[in-house]
């Protein structure tokens, strides 16, 4: 059964490939904000979220659009790799779920000295954030995904993924007028 419109189910894996394709690079910056920007971490959590889906263990059921579905797995490719390795007691410069930052890190060589510094407060005050709170933030930012999509990738009601959102806002606009004031 293969269907043409984004929001359906598709079987054929020729159909699922061009879908990967299509994301390829949303998946990737999301792999590797998963990882903590380990590159070599994200590309086996990617690699292994794509064998998933192309084998059938993942299915797409047409519950969300298929890039929150994608995110979902890699979400979850992700944890169950960091849970495997840290049963192993394999280090892979991924460090336990809170303190994983999900912010891709900015350039900072390519700016004027003023930009340098506004980058710098702007990583500063992301690492203050939870882990769900840079969650829903990269999502939401980086990923144009609406609240309620970063929701169902980070496996939350709505109600919670908002309220990160809302705090998240919140947060980072005290801590970077404190720091403007000073």
């Amino acid at each position: 059964m293969t269907q043409t419109t984004e929001g359906q189910p598709h079987t054929d894996s020729g159909s699922l490939r061009e879908r990967l394709e299509r994301h390829h690079f949303d998946a990737s910056g999301w792999s590797l904000a998963c990882c903590n920007h380990d590159e070599d971490l994200a590309h086996d959590v990617l690699h292994e979220a794509y064998l998933r889906v192309l084998d059938g263990r993942a299915r797409y059921r047409a519950k969300s659009s298929f890039k929150t579905w994608l995110f979902g797995v890699i979400r979850l490719v992700a944890l169950e790799t960091r849970r495997r390795d840290e049963r192993r007691g394999l280090e892979r410069g991924v460090e336990n779920s809170a303190d994983q930052a999900v912010v891709p890190p900015m350039d900072l060589a390519s700016g004027s000295l003023e930009q340098v510094e506004l980058v710098a407060r702007l990583n500063e005050a992301l690492a203050g954030l939870s882990c769900r709170q840079r969650e829903v933030m990269h999502l939401v930012f980086y990923q144009s995904l609406t609240v309620a999509e970063a929701a169902r990738v980070m496996e939350v009601g709505v109600g919670a993924a908002r309220t990160h959102y809302h705090r998240a806002k919140t947060r980072l606009r005290k801590v970077l007028s404190q720091e403007s004031i000073r």
